[in-house]
């Protein structure tokens, strides 16, 4: 019963974590699509040295779609093993992730001017954004917390896989029932032919 809730766990919480994954691949698609904007405005890549300002909006929403990508791998290697070193490590990153995603979230909702604390955007495409969501808020808000939401769950899945521990091999409580049928693997359980040795018998010489 054990192993049916864990895998059930471990299920729930691949699935969750994929969530998180495709939205790293969305991230990753946007932010090859906005390079290729880049390229053909300016007719260099925003990765060589030019005299055009560090189009930093491209490289965070790309470096996030890769970070995405890199913690559902984690994940789902951590709910595959079970391994106690990789849930720690994936619930740390989630946490981080999700303190980054609350701080930026808070500072947009309550700083009306939270555009200036970020550099100047000569991609424009932080505006481009902006505007799309304000069309599409709806839409970008049920977007968003499905994301947070698949976040937080695979956190919490995470902690309660960790709590539970990994597999272990069930053995019964009365081993000698059973020492017939495991130490055939390891040796002959055969007993010795017995030899009736007549201690009045001499062989001839």
């Amino acid at each position: 019963m054990g192993s049916l809730i864990r895998s059930f766990f471990q299920s729930v919480m691949k699935m969750f974590n994929a969530i998180v994954g495709m939205a790293g691949i969305a991230m990753v698609i946007y932010g090859l699509w906005m390079i290729r904007v880049w390229q053909k405005q300016t007719g260099q890549s925003p990765f060589d040295d030019s005299d055009y300002p560090v189009p930093w909006f491209i490289y965070t929403f790309l470096g996030l779609g890769v970070i995405f990508c890199v913690i559902t791998c984690s994940g789902h290697i951590a709910a595959e093993t079970l391994n106690g070193c990789c849930l720690y490590l994936y619930m740390m990153i989630v946490f981080l992730l999700l303190v980054l995603e609350g701080v930026v979230t808070a500072d947009v909702f309550l700083n009306h001017h939270w555009e200036q604390d970020f550099p100047k955007d000569v991609s424009g495409n932080l505006h481009e954004l902006k505007v799309f969501v304000g069309e599409n808020f709806d839409f970008c808000k049920w977007i968003g917390l499905s994301i947070l939401a698949a976040q937080g769950l695979s956190f919490l899945l995470a902690m309660v896989l960790k709590a539970m521990g990994p597999h272990r091999e069930r053995y019964y409580d009365s081993d000698e029932e059973y020492a017939s049928t495991r130490h055939p693997l390891l040796r002959n359980s055969a007993n010795p032919p017995h030899v009736a040795v007549d201690p009045l018998y001499m062989p001839n010489k």
